[in-house]
């Protein structure tokens, strides 16, 4: 059977069965990547001490509405993408808004603070880590994405990929969020999103690769 004819038919027996298959899929996979990726944050740095405290300002909930808009944005693209012939339709638009918002928060930031200021809104004082920290705690969910991904049928496979990794960027951010002391929007909008670039750019690069069918 050739590849066309074969897409075909995938597209004709999608129904509910095959959309059950994606799911549970997805949830053994991030599942268990997401369980690792915690123990991993609570193990190797350890949960922030004040984080009941932090949790009782907005800006600690906008850093975290951040990276789980995103995770549920790339998740749709990710099941999408796992279907041959299904359209992304607005998911393009759900990953936009998000930074754009977080970009504007920052801005504004920028142009209320002192001078002497902008340089640690933007830098903090991990800078460096943030975004390898991100990447690390993203690996497990990484690995979670691409197995549920490689069992589908994805044809767009520098997207799937992408999708893949974007999602384990956006929950390694979660999870990291529990352990990082920056609030800062400027921080979030410029090494955040360093750090879930890196597996979204690795997945990309790995998709063709590893999730050919």
């Amino acid at each position: 059977m050739k590849t066309p004819d074969l897409i075909d038919r995938l597209v004709a027996d999608g129904g509910a069965v095959r959309t059950h298959l994606i799911a549970r899929r997805y949830a053994l996979g991030l599942g268990a990547g997401v369980l690792a990726a915690a123990l991993l944050m609570a193990i190797a740095l350890g949960v922030r001490p004040d984080l009941q405290e932090a949790a009782r300002t907005p800006m600690f909930w906008l850093k975290w509405a951040f990276p789980a808009s995103l995770a549920v944005a790339s998740l749709v693209a990710s099941l999408r993408l796992a279907r041959p012939g299904a359209r992304l339709g607005h998911v393009p638009v759900a990953l936009v808004v998000p930074l754009a918002l977080v970009w504007l928060v920052a801005l504004v930031e920028l142009a209320t603070a002192a001078p002497i200021e902008r340089t640690h809104k933007l830098l903090g004082d991990s800078w460096r880590e943030c975004p390898v920290n991100i990447a690390i705690l993203a690996a497990p969910v990484f690995l979670g994405a691409f197995w549920a991904m490689r069992g589908l049928a994805p044809t767009r496979l520098v997207l799937a990929g992408a999708a893949s990794g974007l999602l384990a960027g956006a929950v390694g951010a979660l999870v990291y969020a529990l352990h990082c002391t920056e609030m800062a929007a400027p921080f979030l909008g410029l090494w955040y999103v360093a750090g879930m670039l890196i597996p979204a750019s690795i997945g990309a690069l790995l998709g063709p690769r590893l999730l050919r069918w």
